[in-house]
C-alpha cells in the first residue's frame, strides 16, 4: 500500500504541529485499513478492550489504560504478529438506565408512566445518540483498534450469547433462584453483587439503647449504629459464656417504642467485648442477623421498603426516609428514657458502586450463580502462572477473593439489559427457555398445556458483568457458548486465547476473575495470558481524579493543547504497573517538549549538507559508541517489556533519545557552522534515528510516522507501523565503558567552565595524569571536541599553577588562566573545606553513637556511611587543590 502523502525536503516545517499532523495520519491509517486483522499464517496477538460504559466519555483512567494497550498492540505488530485490538462498549445497565430516567424526568416523563417497550425505545434512542462518543475520542488518542470489529454488549448476537449462557448454566444446576440476603441499592432500586458494594469509612455514632425485661425491673442495653431498625428486632442475643447475662437467657425483652416482646437467646457468634456484649437481632436488615435468625428460627420483619422508606411493618414513621427516621427515633428513645448514651465512632458503610447510595441489606427473591465450582480452576490458573498478573503483588488479593467466593447475585430490577429467560405461568411455576414458544413446549413436557397469553417473562435483567465476562469469547464467535470447540468459527479458533489484558485492579474480581472462569468453563482454556493492572490516576494532592472534585482535566483538551503523543508520554512516564499515577499537567508539557526535541534533532540532521571528504575522527568515534549504546539499550528495553515494566522502558528510551542521541552523539558529529558533514556520518545519524523511531513508535505513533514519511527510503515500509522492530546487533561493552569515562570527563570540564565563568567557546589545555592512558586514547578526539580542548597532554607531571579535577582514579589539571582570581578561589575552597569538615564531624558522631547503630535500619546506616566516604573524597580533592595553589 502506498500512502497518499509524499514529501520533499523543501516541505519540512520549522515547527512540529501535532494537531494537523495527528488528524492527517489517523485518517491515512484508516484509509489504508492498517488496523484491520483477518486470520492468516502469522502468530496472532490479540487484545480485547475493557469495554467502557456506553454512557461514558473519555477520562484520565481511560487515557492511561488505552495508551498502554496501544503501545502493546503497535509493538507486537512491529514484531511481525497479526495484531487485533477489538473495541466496543458495555451497556452498563444501572448507569445507563439512571441516565435515561434522568433525561425522561427532565422532559416531564416518569418511568412509571411508560411500558417496558416504550422505555426501551427511549433507551435505544439515547444509546444511538451518545453511545459512540468515547470510541470517537479514542481515535484522537491514536488507538489502533480494528474498528470493523466494534462490538456492543447488547448487539443481538451478543445478547443471544448471554441468554445461551444463562440457559446452559441453569440446565447444569449452576444457576438457581432463591430468597437470600442481598445488597439493595434504594436509589437504583435493584440488587447488587457483593463486588458492586464499595465500603467507605465515615464518622458515625454508636447508640446505646435500653430494653426492659418483661415482668421485671431489670433492663438490658444494646449498642447499634442503626437505631431505625429496632422496629424490626426479633431477638436479643448474648454469648452463652457471658456471666453478665446468663440469668436473662430465655426471658423476654421489650422492644422500645412499639412494646413487642422478643426472646433473649445465646449464641457463640456474639463478641462479648463489643459494645455492651448484647446484640439486637434484625434478620431482615443484616446478613449476620439473617443467618442467626435461620439458626434460631426467628421471625423476619422487613421494616424498610425498596425505596429506603419505612414500611407498614415498622408501625412507626411509615413512609419516611430511613435516615430521617434515624434522627427522629433517637429523640423518641431519649424522651422515653431508653437512650443511655451516644459514642462517636468511625464506621465502614457500604455504598453502591454506581449510584453511591448507602446499601440496604435486604431479603429478596433473586437469581444466583454457584461460584465455588468455577472458582477453583480459575484460582489454579493464576497460582500456576497460566495467567500472569502484573505486578505479581495482586496474586494474593486474587487468591483471597477466590478462596472466599460467594454465590453471584445476577438479577437486576431494571429494564435496560438482557432480560432473564425465565417464563412463569399464573400459578408461579417457571421454566427457563430462550423464547415463549420454547417455554410452552417445556411446560407441556411438565403436563401443562398453556397459551402464550398465559405466560409472563421474568421482569428482571441480568447483571451487566454477566455479559462482559463472556467478552473475550463472544466478540469473535457469539455462538461459541452453545457449540463444541470443533464448530467454532475461524476467528475464535485463531484469536482465542488473547494475549494481554489491560485493566484496573478494582475490577480484578468483577471482571478479570469472572472472565477466567468463563474461559475455562466454556472454552476449556484461559482467555488471556497476561493481565497488566494499572494504577489510579491521582492529582498532585494524591486525590483520585473525579468530576465531583473538579480535579480531572478533560483529556481531549489536553490532546488539543499538547498533542496526543505529548499526553501519551506524560501519562506513561510515571505509571508503573499497579502503582498510582500522580498526574500533573506539566507531565504532558514534558511529553510535548520531548516531541519537539525529536523533531528538532531530525531537522538538524536534515539541514546538513554532505561532502565526500573523510569523516572526522570524533565522528567516527561517536558512531562506534552510539552503535553499541543503541544495541545495549535495545536489549535493556526488551527485558523491561518482557517484565511489563512499560513505564521504565519508556524512560530508558526517553533518556536514550534526549541524552545519548541528542546531547552526546549529535554534538559529537555536528559540523562547524555552515560546514558540510561527511556523507557516511550523516547516513549513520539517519539510520540511528530510524531505529529510534521504530522503538518510539508504539509510544508516540504520530510524530514517528511524520518523521518516517520524510526519512524513509525506497527499501523501507511506507508506514512505520508496517516496519519490523529494530533488530539488535552485537554490542561492544569495551566501547561503552571507554566512552562513559569520556562523558564523565567532558561533564567535569563543562562544570569547571561554568563555575569559573569560562566561555564554552574558549579552548583550553587539559593535562591528564592517568593510571591507564589507554582508556582515554580510543575516544580522544571526541573528548577534545565535546570539551573544546585545544591540547590534551598525558603526563605524570602537573602544570603550575592549575586546577585539579578528579574523575574516578584519574587526575586532570587545567592550567590557571589570567582571568581566574586565584586568591578568590583559595578563599572559596577554604570555606567549602571548613563546611565539609563540619559535616563530616556530624556524620561521624552519628555513626559512633551505639544507640543509633543499634536502632537504625540497615539502609539508613549504609546511607550515612556513604555520606562519610563521599565527604572524605571531596575533602581530599580540595586539600590537593589548595596544596597545588600553594606550591
Amino acid at each position: 500500500m502506498q500512502p497518499s502523502l509524499e514529501h520533499t525536503s523543501m516541505e519540512l516545517p520549522i515547527k512540529y504541529n501535532p494537531n494537523t499532523t495527528e488528524d492527517k495520519w489517523y485518517a491515512e491509517w484508516l484509509k489504508n485499513n492498517l488496523f484491520h486483522s483477518e486470520p492468516d499464517s502469522r502468530p496472532s496477538f490479540t487484545i480485547v478492550i475493557p469495554p467502557p460504559n456506553v454512557t461514558g466519555v473519555l477520562h484520565m483512567g481511560h487515557m492511561l489504560n488505552n495508551t498502554i494497550q496501544d503501545v502493546l498492540i503497535r509493538r507486537a505488530r512491529m514484531q511481525g504478529k497479526n495484531t487485533c485490538w477489538v473495541p466496543g462498549t458495555d451497556h452498563a445497565s444501572i448507569a445507563t438506565e439512571a441516565k435515561v430516567v434522568a433525561k425522561l424526568k427532565a422532559d416531564g416523563i416518569e418511568k412509571a408512566s411508560l411500558s417496558r417497550d416504550e422505555f426501551l425505545s427511549h433507551a435505544w434512542q439515547w444509546k444511538e445518540k451518545h453511545g459512540g462518543i468515547i470510541l470517537e475520542q479514542l481515535k484522537k488518542l491514536g488507538a489502533a483498534c480494528d474498528w470493523e470489529r466494534t462490538k456492543f454488549t447488547m448487539d443481538p448476537e451478543m445478547s443471544k450469547a448471554v441468554i445461551d449462557t444463562f440457559i446452559k448454566l441453569y440446565n447444569e444446576g449452576l444457576i438457581y433462584r432463591g430468597v437470600r440476603m442481598i445488597n439493595w441499592d434504594p436509589s437504583a432500586q435493584t440488587a447488587l453483587s457483593d463486588e458492586e458494594v464499595i465500603y467507605k469509612e465515615n464518622p458515625g455514632k454508636l447508640f446505646y439503647v435500653v430494653y426492659s425485661i418483661a415482668n421485671s425491673e431489670k433492663t438490658i442495653t444494646i449498642a447499634t449504629t442503626r437505631p431505625e431498625t429496632i422496629l424490626g428486632d426479633t431477638a436479643i442475643c448474648v454469648h452463652p459464656d457471658d456471666s453478665r447475662f446468663s440469668e436473662l437467657v430465655g426471658q423476654k425483652a421489650i422492644v422500645p417504642l412499639i412494646n413487642r416482646e422478643i426472646p433473649i437467646i445465646a449464641d457463640e457468634y456474639v463478641d462479648m467485648t463489643f459494645g455492651t456484649g448484647a446484640l439486637k437481632i434484625t434478620p431482615a436488615h443484616d446478613i449476620n442477623d439473617y443467618h442467626l435468625g435461620i439458626k434460631h428460627k426467628l421471625p423476619v420483619i422487613d421494616v424498610i421498603s425498596a425505596d429506603g422508606k419505612m414500611s407498614e411493618a415498622a408501625q412507626l414513621f411509615v413512609g419516611e426516609d430511613r435516615f430521617v427516621v434515624r434522627k427522629k427515633i433517637i429523640k423518641e428513645l431519649d424522651s422515653n428514657e431508653k437512650l443511655l448514651k451516644i459514642e462517636e465512632i468511625i464506621n465502614k458503610v457500604g455504598h453502591s458502586e454506581r449510584t453511591d447510595a448507602v446499601i440496604e441489606p435486604r431479603l429478596s427473591l433473586q437469581w444466583f450463580v454457584k461460584m465455588q465450582e468455577m472458582a477453583q480452576p480459575a484460582l489454579k490458573a493464576v497460582l500456576d502462572g497460566e495467567v500472569q498478573l502484573h505486578p505479581a503483588k495482586f496474586v494474593n488479593t486474587y487468591k483471597h477473593w477466590m478462596e472466599n467466593v460467594k454465590d453471584w447475585c445476577i438479577s437486576r430490577q431494571l429494564w435496560w439489559g438482557q432480560r432473564i429467560p425465565a417464563w412463569y405461568d399464573k400459578e408461579g411455576d417457571f421454566v427457563v427457555a430462550s423464547s415463549a414458544d420454547e417455554a410452552l413446549s417445556k411446560f407441556k413436557d411438565l403436563g401443562k398445556s398453556l397459551e402464550v397469553s398465559e405466560l409472563s417473562q421474568d421482569e428482571d435483567v441480568l447483571d451487566t458483568w454477566f455479559s462482559s465476562w463472556l467478552w473475550p469469547i463472544t466478540v469473535f464467535d457469539a455462538d461459541a457458548i452453545s457449540k463444541p470447540k470443533s464448530e467454532w468459527n475461524a476467528d475464535l479458533k485463531y484469536y482465542y486465547p488473547t494475549q494481554d489484558l489491560v485493566t484496573a485492579p478494582e475490577i480484578l474480581f468483577f471482571w478479570v476473575a469472572r472472565m477466567i472462569m468463563a474461559g475455562i468453563t466454556f472454552c476449556d482454556e484461559v482467555p488471556f495470558k497476561n493481565v497488566y493492572l494499572t494504577g489510579i490516576v491521582r492529582d498532585k494532592l494524591g486525590r483520585k481524579m473525579s468530576k465531583s472534585l473538579g480535579n480531572s482535566p478533560d483529556p481531549i483538551d489536553l490532546i488539543n493543547k499538547y498533542g496526543a503523543d505529548g499526553v501519551r508520554l506524560g501519562m506513561l512516564l510515571t505509571s508503573p504497573a499497579g502503582n498510582d499515577l500522580p498526574f500533573d499537567e506539566s507531565l504532558c508539557e514534558q511529553g510535548r517538549n520531548f516531541n519537539n526535541k525529536l523533531w528538532n534533532a531530525f531537522r538538524l540532521i536534515n539541514s546538513w549538507e554532505v561532502t565526500d571528504t573523510p569523516a572526522e575522527k570524533a565522528s567516527e568515534e561517536a558512531v562506534a559508541w552510539f552503535f553499541s549504546k543503541l544495541q545495549d539499550e535495545k536489549l535493556r528495553i526488551e527485558d523491561l517489556f518482557s517484565k511489563y515494566r512499560i513505564s521504565e522502558a519508556l524512560m530508558a528510551l526517553y533518556k536514550l533519545v534526549w541524552d545519548d542521541y541528542c546531547a552526546w552523539f549529535l554534538e559529537a558529529i555536528k559540523p562547524a557552522y555552515q560546514h558540510p558533514i561527511n556523507e557516511s556520518t550523516k547516513i549513520a545519524a539517519q539510520d540511528f534515528m530510524k531505529d529510534l523511531l521504530r522503538m518510539l513508535h508504539p509510544f508516540v505513533p504520530f510524530i514517528t510516522e511524520e518523521i518516517w514519511s520524510f526519512l524513509k527510503s525506497d527499501e523501507d515500509a511506507q508506514f512505520i507501523l508496517n516496519e519490523s522492530e529494530a533488530v539488535v546487533k552485537e554490542v561492544d561493552p569495551t566501547v561503552l565503558t571507554q566512552f562513559e569515562l569520556i562523558r564523565e570527563t567532558v561533564s567535569a570540564v563543562r562544570n569547571f567552565r561554568n563555575e569559573k565563568g569560562i566561555s564554552p567557546k574558549e579552548s583550553i589545555t587539559l593535562y591528564c595524569r592517568s593510571r591507564n592512558d589507554e582508556r582515554m586514547i580510543p575516544f580522544q578526539a571526541s573528548l577534545m571536541k565535546l570539551a573544546n580542548i585545544d591540547e590534551l597532554v598525558f603526563s605524570q607531571e602537573k602544570p603550575e599553577p592549575s586546577f585539579m579535577l578528579v574523575i574516578r582514579t584519574d587526575e586532570f589539571f587545567i592550567p590557571v588562566a589570567n582571568a581566574v582570581d586565584i586568591e578568590a578561589e583559595k578563599t572559596k575552597l577554604a570555606s567549602e573545606l571548613d563546611y565539609l569538615k563540619g559535616f563530616l564531624n556530624s556524620v561521624g558522631k552519628k555513626l559512633s553513637n551505639e544507640k543509633f547503630i543499634a536502632n537504625a535500619k540497615p539502609e539508613i546506616i549504609a546511607n550515612e556511611r556513604k555520606k562519610e566516604a563521599d565527604t572524605l573524597q571531596k575533602i581530599n580533592m580540595i586539600e590537593k587543590q589548595l596544596k597545588g595553589f600553594l606550591e
